[in-house]
């Protein structure tokens, strides 16, 4: 007998370590780590690794290889002929071939602003990944709550089952007894039946929660695991992601203005071309001759009909936009907020009559239960006051999950 209860506790042991549990932190960790938009932030940054390279090869020299055979219908001659010298015509069919080297020497830094314009932009784009990846915490919010819910009344459901088996054991050896009549067993027996398939429905819906569940996270769970009631402390102050977004956006507007101002800022080039050709640089020269030149040259751009200045102007409009977009979002999430917090304090006076509901039948329930022993009152009548006492405890525990899916909300509005 001892080695049976031993083995026993060891099964019972086994099984709970092996069923899963989890928790609403490790469903948002998940998702942020296994979700496809989360792929995204690797991506940026090896494609901001590339755009880098790509603006820092404007600092080294251009290199071009030219060719070129032309036909000309006429070339250049001397107006004259001299006495005693003779010049020869210049062919009509010319060949070159050169490479020219450009070297950038100065442009009033618009190659470093182009970079960290690059790097603004990546970083509004990883924050558009943060915030597509926080909006999907109120779709967790609603499975995980939701999946708490059915598993609460799943236990509930088993807990009252469980009392009237005992109720049918004590109550079959009263029918053979004569002391009650068989239709009071028959009818706590459909009684059982009955809450069985209300079980299975519940553990059915459960599955289909916790595959949601597991598709937003992209995580295999297992259809018996235990998810843990959360447990909210004082409310910290959080920031959403989507303020550090209308910032950066503020500053990819301010660096692409600064852009603008070194795109007008005057540049400054060396250049070198050495080629072969027929003719060279000597054009009274008629044969294939090697040549070079180099020098430096200088590009500014004056004026440009106050295109620079439009655009600019364009920036600071938009700078004004995002400003107000931002306090919309702010004012938004201000309502969210008050109504959320309104909602909590409704739900918390709600289970606090539900214990005081909870209190008063199960006084109930332990009056009649004696006279449901002695045959007073009948199994229908014990029934009815049964089911009005688990039905206040399912109140109760949809309560105390509509504050939690509140308090989760809310933190989640908040930022935090």
């Amino acid at each position: 007998m001892k080695n049976v209860i031993i083995i026993s506790f060891l099964f019972l042991l086994t099984f709970a370590n092996a069923q899963q549990k989890i928790t609403l932190s490790e469903c948002y960790e998940l998702a942020n780590k296994n979700y496809p938009i989360a792929k995204q932030t690797a991506l940026l940054q090896q494609k901001l690794l590339f755009e880098r390279d790509v603006v820092s090869k404007a600092k080294l020299p251009k290199i071009d290889l030219n060719a070129q055979v032309t036909y000309q219908s006429a070339v250049t001659q001397l107006p004259v002929q001299l006495p005693n010298l003779t010049i020869n015509a210049l062919n009509k069919d010319q060949y070159r071939a050169t490479v020219d080297v450009n070297q950038l020497i100065y442009n009033g830094g618009l190659i470093d602003s182009n970079m960290r314009l690059k790097e603004a932009e990546a970083k509004l784009q990883q924050q558009k990944v943060v915030i597509n990846l926080y909006q999907l915490k109120s779709k967790i919010n609603f499975f995980y709550i939701s999946t708490l819910l059915l598993q609460e009344r799943i236990g509930l459901l088993i807990a009252k089952q469980d009392l009237l088996l005992s109720k049918l054991k004590e109550m079959r050896s009263a029918v053979k007894n004569g002391a009650i009549l068989q239709s009071s067993e028959q009818i706590l027996d459909a009684e059982v039946l009955k809450i069985q398939q209300q079980i299975d429905e519940l553990r059915s819906d459960k599955i289909k929660m916790i595959g949601n569940l597991a598709l937003i996270t992209e995580t295999m769970f297992d259809e018996n695991s235990m998810l843990v009631k959360p447990i909210f402390t004082e409310y910290k102050k959080g920031l959403r992601p989507e303020l550090d977004f209308f910032d950066y956006q503020k500053e990819q507007l301010d660096i692409s203005k600064e852009v603008i101002s070194k795109s007008t800022s005057p540049k400054l080039n060396v250049f070198a071309q050495a080629g072969y050709g027929n003719p060279g640089l000597n054009m009274l020269n008629n044969s294939f001759e090697a040549f070079y030149l180099a020098g430096l040259k200088l590009n500014w751009n004056v004026f440009d009909w106050n295109k620079s200045k439009s655009e600019k102007e364009a920036i600071e409009v938009a700078k004004q936009i995002v400003g107000t977009e931002k306090e919309s979002f702010e004012l938004t999430t201000k309502m969210q907020l008050q109504e959320l917090e309104m909602e909590i304090r409704k739900i918390q006076g709600l289970i606090a009559t539900d214990y005081q509901i909870i209190q008063l039948r199960e006084k109930i329930i332990k009056s009649i239960d004696a006279q449901f022993k002695n045959g007073v009152i009948t199994s229908a009548e014990y029934l009815i006051e049964l089911t009005n006492l688990y039905e206040a405890k399912i109140n109760q525990k949809v309560h105390e999950l509509q504050l939690d899916l509140a308090q989760a909300n809310y933190q989640v509005v908040k930022g935090l």
